[in-house]
Order: C-alpha cells, then structure tokens, then sequence
C-alpha cells in the first residue's frame, strides 16, 4: 500500500495511526480505521 515514508538515514517506515487501547497499528479502510486486536475503530469524516 502507498503509506510507506522515508525517514532519517533513508530507511523506510510505515505512516499511520496506532490504537489508543493497546498500541497496535490501525488498519485503514474506505470508512474507517480500525483494530484488529482489541476491536477499537474510528470512523472517519465525510467530506
């Protein structure tokens, strides 16, 4: 997917969000990103 980055020393790393409850990296949907260790989701904004 086309979220990767290149960071310091030009190594890559994965950009996004990490969840709140328990630390993991949420997965990221058309509507929504979420958990899938704990179930946390966040819904995102129409517009």
């Amino acid at each position: 997917m086309g979220d990767k980055k290149e960071g310091k020393k030009g190594r890559a790393y994965r950009a996004g969000k990490f969840c709140p409850k328990c630390g993991s990296r949420l997965g990221e949907h058309k509507e929504r990103m979420a958990c899938g260790k704990c179930g946390y989701t966040e819904f995102k904004a129409k517009g």
